[in-house]
Order: C-alpha cells, then structure tokens, then sequence
C-alpha cells in the first residue's frame, strides 16, 4: 500500500504503543491528524491521542462499524495495543476488511517487550545475546522457557506470575535468577518490583499488579540500578496541581511533564473583556495616532487582549512603530514576539512591577517627545507601576483591557483531593490563585508541597494558613517548577541515604496506599 494518503474509505490499524503518547510513529500520527474516525478497540486508552485533528469522531468498543464506515469513504484508524502483530491479533479484522475490499494498512507500534524494559531501565539483550518473548495467555513449556540464557519476556502473565516462577524454577531455573515485574509502563504510572523467582510470591504479595504488566526473568535485571532513568525523574508519578487559566499553564504542564509529574490544570480565574470597551478603543487611536511614548505590558493576558483589538480593528504589529515597549518578564516578552513585537525594555533583575520600575527611564523633555504611557492592565491591578513611573515623571493612562473573575468549582473528584491529600504539590503562581483555589476548593492537605512563586504569593499563602515549601529564586513559573523538582530530587535522595524507599508526599497521608517502589 503506498505511503500516500488514501482518497477513499480505508482502514489502518495503528500501533499504540506500550502507553506514552510521545512513542508513536510519524506514520501513526500522520493518519491520527487525518482521520474521520478513530476506534480505541479493548486497549486501556483513556482518551484519543493528542495528534488527533478537532472533531475527530470516537468510537470505543471495538471493530463492528470499521467496515462501514469505510465503505461511506472515511478514514478509520483502529488503534491497536503495542505492536498490532505482537500478541495484539487483528487477523479477523484485517479478515472482515479483505472481505470486504476495503483498503487497509497496518503501522506498527513500539512493542512494549523493548520499550517498557527500556523505561524500567533494563536492557533487552545483554551478556548472553538471546532475547525470548512469550505469551502466558497461551500454553506454553516453561521447562523449554526456563532454558533460555539470556532475557525471558512475559506477556500476560501477571495472574499466574507466581506459578510461572515456580514452573521455571521446576524446569531448571535457579531460584536466585533476577526478576522484575513492571505495570503501567512508560507512563508516569509505571511501577516496577524486583525480585527473584525464588522471592517472587512474597514480594508481589502487597504489590497490586494489574495488566497491562510485563515479566522479565534474567540477569539484565541486575542493570536496573545502574540504567533506571525514568521511575528515578524527581517528580517521578507526582499529582501536582497548576492552579492557572489554560493558556498559562500549557508550557508549566510540559516543563512539569519532563519531571516525570502528572500534572492537572484546573483554572482558578476565568479572563473576560472589560465591562466597558469604550475606554481600550480610545486607547488603540491614541497609539495609533502617537499619543503614548511607551506602552508597557504587565501580562501575557494584557498582550493578548491588545492583540484582539488590533485584530478588530484591522491592525497588527507594525502599528507598534515608533514607540517603545516594555514587557514585565519573559513570559509577557514571549508573547510580545509571538505577536510580531521585541520588547525595549525588560527587567534584568526581579520580573515584577517593582522591578520594571528600578529599570526605567525617569522623563527628560529633551530627548522624550511624549511624556505619556498606556497600561493595558487587569482591572484589579496594583498601584505600585503607576506610582513608580509618576514619581519618575511619567503620565500614565492605567486602562482596563481585561477582567479576571474567580472561576467556576472544579469537579467534586478534584475538590475532594485538594483537600483530601491526593495532589503531592500545588503551584501557586500569584497571590489570587491562591485565594482563588481557597475560595473555590478548598484548602490543601497539609501532606500537600506548597510551592509559591516569590514573597508575596508566600505572605498571602501563609495569611491562609499555608505552611510553605518551596519558593521559587525568581518569579517565573518555569523557576517555580525546577525549584519542586530539586525538592522532589532532595526529598528522594534523603530518603534513599536512610535506606528507607522513596515516596511521594500524597503516600504520607493516612490511609494512603502504601506499595514499596
């Protein structure tokens, strides 16, 4: 079948992979931003992936409308567990297609017998190079398996791991041959025991293990102290909650990601348009037509909503010409690019109102035409960049551009963990979300990391009643989550250094589930 993509009704089963949504193919999510239909089948995915296109149709439960669907000229993907032709068969669906001469093709995904071992830090082949891969859902001769000298991986087995090992051990296998069992693998779930044969029933007593999991016998276990990269992440399976709008908390997610955390956004402030737009629209004339010397951006939001009214008004960047523009910190000065706009003024120092003032020019009628500068600010400002410039001998024009309103409750399951100790750490990025999260949820558990974003978010954290953990070095949420994930790296290597096992704050509470990682 040609890689071209198809202009009729056609069929492809795309490999998943073992569970992270990144170790797809670039066939994989070539045909997901393409499809019509995608079928999620009996594999545990929670949701469709991300590279599919916006309102993609999902259909769970299986093959039965593939066919027609296809006939109607779609393009269905079946997504598949791991590799489509590892223990995934398809055979009867790739069947019902030929059946029916529709088009098909068959991606392969990463199988999870390489990539799993991979993220549990255990090399597939070492020393001896043989590499087995069976399926316990099948018969099988443990004898002839208990044979083999180099890596034993085992599919579906985690029901009968006990038996096996005990059916290895029978068939000539030492009892101190290493064994790890790991479930949930290459996502922030991942959970991996190490074992023997010879222990295997007593360490997996308390263990939980569900499927998907996977069975690995031989002496590349013995690597996973030296290999393991990923369980070993400072924030390795952490909850953290990112009290923020979306559009703030996407890059702190992604950074929070790479961390080795699960991250939940649930937005505490809803950003809507001013009551009264008469006062932004004489704003956007005046720049135009010169009235301002400098506009100065306090917010990514503040840009944003510029943007908008430039938009509206037919204009974009270049009517910035001829004035100066001054962002408070990196995150207002990325979106002042993203818009077409380099900032003139940035503080070198602390990324704040306070710190825009220490950096900012004082008036000099000789070589400043226009004494005049806009604020496009929210309408629950401070004073302190008003005053600051006034005192520098500046006029300001302090415009509401945006409102912010306290968002709606997030959803009972969340609410109940906030306050329960289900989240290992909250982001707090401003003195509102924290009165806002308060407000609207709840106060944390004491369990829970608090972690604030400079003094300010910390007097009024602590005005609630917050015992506060972690403060960022500089008011950045990209600062505020490398400043956790040290905690997290402290908090793990202290823990190792006492011989005890490391654990995640939320496992601190009572009742918490506790299994030995």
């Amino acid at each position: 079948m040609s890689s071209d993509s198809p202009t009729s009704g056609f069929v492809a089963f795309v490999g998943a992979g073992p569970g992270d949504p990144n170790l797809l193919t670039l066939r994989a999510a070539e045909l997901l931003a393409k499809a019509d239909a995608v079928v999620l089948g009996e594999a545990p995915h929670d949701s469709p992936p991300s590279q599919c296109r916006e309102g993609v149709e999902v259909v769970e439960g299986g093959f039965a409308s593939v066919v027609k669907r296809a006939k109607r000229g779609q393009l269905v993907v079946r997504l598949c567990e791991g590799d489509p032709m590892l223990f995934s068969s398809i055979t009867e669906e790739v069947a019902a297609c030929t059946a029916a001469e529709v088009d098909f093709e068959i991606v392969p995904g990463v199988p999870p017998a390489t990539a799993v071992l991979t993220y549990a830090g255990i090399p597939p082949a070492v020393g001896v190079p043989e590499f087995r891969i069976v399926d316990a859902a099948q018969d099988q001769d443990w004898a002839a398996h208990a044979a083999c000298r180099g890596t034993l991986v085992i599919y579906h087995g985690i029901g009968d791991a006990v038996a096996i090992g005990k059916a290895l051990i029978a068939g000539g296998k030492p009892d101190t041959t290493p064994v790890a069992v790991s479930s949930g693998g290459t996502t922030t779930e991942q959970y991996t025991v190490v074992s023997s044969l010879g222990r295997l029933q007593a360490d997996l007593k308390h263990a939980g293990f569900t499927e998907p999991a996977l069975i690995v016998v031989g002496e590349a276990v013995g690597m996973r102290d030296k290999l393991s990269w990923f369980e070993t992440k400072p924030l390795f399976g952490w909850r953290v909650l990112v009290p923020r709008t979306k559009e703030q908390s996407r890059s702190l997610s992604e950074q929070l990601i790479a961390y080795g955390a699960v991250p939940e956004e649930v937005p505490t402030i809803s950003v809507e348009p001013p009551r009264t737009p008469q006062q932004m629209d004489r704003a956007i004339k005046g720049l135009v037509t010169g009235r301002y010397e400098w506009v100065a951006f306090t917010s990514a939001n503040a840009v944003k909503a510029v943007r908008e009214k430039f938009e509206e008004y037919g204009l974009d960047a270049r009517a910035f010409a001829g004035l100066k523009v001054a962002a408070v910190g990196d995150a207002t000065a990325r979106a002042l690019v993203e818009f077409g706009v380099k900032p003139d003024l940035l503080p070198s120092g602390e990324q704040s109102s306070e710190g825009l003032v220490a950096e900012w020019p004082p008036y000099d009628s000789m070589l400043d035409p226009i004494n005049r500068v806009l604020l496009p600010r929210a309408d629950i400002s401070t004073d302190t960049l008003v005053a600051g410039l006034t005192e520098l001998g500046w006029e300001c024009d302090d415009v509401t551009a945006y409102r912010t309103v306290r968002a709606a409750p997030p959803p009972a399951p969340i609410r109940e963990a906030i306050k329960g100790g289900g989240f290992d750490a909250v982001l707090f990025t401003s003195s509102s979300t924290v009165r806002n999260l308060v407000g609207i949820a709840g106060k944390p558990h004491n369990v829970t990391v608090i972690a604030v974003i400079g003094p300010q978010t910390a007097k009024t954290a602590e005005e609630f009643g917050l015992r506060v953990d972690v403060m960022a070095d500089k008011p950045s949420a990209s600062a505020l989550a490398a400043a956790v994930a040290e905690y997290g790296a402290k908090q793990r290597q202290a823990a190792l250094a006492a011989g005890d096992t490391p654990r995640r704050p939320s496992q601190n509470r009572r009742g918490a589930r506790r299994r030995v990682r």
